[in-house]
């Protein structure tokens, strides 16, 4: 969770930085303010979630949430918004948080199916 925090705290950062520049900048801004926010907002979600596949969609969403902050990050740099070393350690720690967040949700899925075969031959056992 803390690293989801200091991600969107880096990103409102930014967002400030783009939010002087002309106004395609600024309209883009907008976009990765909103998901680079959205990622820790659904993994707060998820870590209250009611059921293992709420966990999964809260968790799979805030994936899609980075996903899309790093496209964001990349448009910025080939718009020539930013620099790429002024925002290369934002876009790695986006590219971390993604592969955190694949690990998750394949993780989740994994550990479910376990559990539902282990319940399939407990009963086939029973029967």
């Amino acid at each position: 969770m803390e690293r989801t925090e200091d991600f969107a705290l880096r990103a409102i950062f930014l967002y400030r930085h783009l939010a002087q520049q002309e106004r395609a900048a600024q309209r883009l801004a907008d976009q990765f303010l909103r998901s680079a926010t959205s990622v820790g907002a659904n993994m707060a979600e998820a870590q209250s979630g009611e059921t293992r596949r709420d966990f999964i969609h809260k968790v799979s969403i805030a994936l899609k949430e980075a996903r899309e902050s790093r496209y964001w990050l990349r448009l910025f740099e080939r718009a020539e918004f930013v620099d790429a070393e002024s925002v290369a350690p934002l876009r790695q720690e986006a590219h971390e948080l993604v592969a955190i967040l694949s690990a998750i949700v394949v993780n989740a899925k994994r550990n479910g199916r376990q559990r539902s075969a282990s319940k399939s031959v407990a009963t086939s056992v029973a029967g």
